[in-house]
């Protein structure tokens, strides 16, 4: 620091007054949890949006931003005595946000996901949900830009990732376990309604149709053509599926799959 130089003061930044609510206090330190905290609010010249997620909350988790009694959107800009209350999405709740902070989802929904994440990806697409993911194709920067190119929801356990400016839509998981993940992304986007099992290729994402048995004889192991008749052919790879062996365990997933997700919306959200 040169001569006659002294360090900025709280004083000098102006602060503002944070209490994020729910599982946004998942991505906060242990001392700013369900609790209010002062934070530099740089008296004007910063955005609600980048104050969010340099506290550590990336702007995808965010639902409702109410300021000083009033909701606001991303472009806020924070002045100091401001009191921010910041709310994700909430499946059960009466809360309505007055002001949007981002376009309705596509309907259908549609994910992408990032590099870490090929056993959930396979789950989604048996769910029937239109599913990207590359294994290692993309770095973090095209992702981010797919997202936003394809109207893609991100799903992702990186929450830099989610930070990136062109990620409109967006999920952090939580957890490394891919049913866990897979009950997260269900609740999260309120899509149960939308499951259409048995009608992607678990290998590329492509659409699966039936096919005769006498068309792909050639491609059949000895005990599949003796035991099983009813196949589905994938229209992009040509991938042959069967309800095979595995069948019962994946409905088995599925009927876990739905009732997990029945008793947590029953149960609702924590605002907290």
């Amino acid at each position: 620091m040169a001569k006659g130089e002294r360090a900025l003061t709280a004083e000098d930044l102006a602060l503002a007054t944070f209490r994020f609510y729910a599982d946004l206090n998942d991505f906060l330190p242990a001392r700013w949890r369900h609790e209010s905290f002062h934070y530099p609010a740089y008296d004007g010249t910063q955005s609600i949006k980048h104050l969010i997620e340099s506290i550590g909350v990336p702007h995808t988790e965010t639902e409702l931003i109410v300021v000083n009694g009033q909701p606001k959107d991303f472009t806020y800009l924070v002045q100091s005595g401001d009191r921010i209350s910041v709310y994700p999405a909430f499946s059960s709740s009466d809360i309505r946000p007055p002001i949007s902070l981002r376009p309705p989802l596509p309907n259908p929904v549609r994910f992408l996901l990032d590099n870490h994440l090929g056993k959930l990806a396979r789950y989604l697409r048996l769910l029937g949900f239109d599913t990207l993911y590359f294994n290692n194709k993309f770095d973090d920067a095209q992702l981010a830009q797919l997202a936003q190119d394809e109207g893609c929801i991100l799903l992702t356990r990186d929450r830099g990732l989610l930070k990136r400016g062109q990620v409109v839509y967006g999920y952090c998981l939580r957890s490394k376990d891919a049913q866990e993940q897979v009950l997260a992304v269900l609740h999260r986007f309120q899509i149960t309604d939308q499951i259409d099992a048995w009608r992607r290729c678990l290998r590329c994402n492509g659409r699966l149709r039936p096919v005769a048995k006498e068309r792909i004889l050639d491609r059949l192991q000895p005990k599949t053509k003796l035991y099983y008749h009813q196949f589905q052919i994938c229209e992009t790879c040509s991938q042959i599926y069967w309800k095979g062996s595995h069948f019962k365990r994946l409905e088995k997933f599925l009927q876990e799959i739905a009732a997990a997700e029945s008793t947590q919306n029953n149960r609702g959200d924590r605002l907290a």
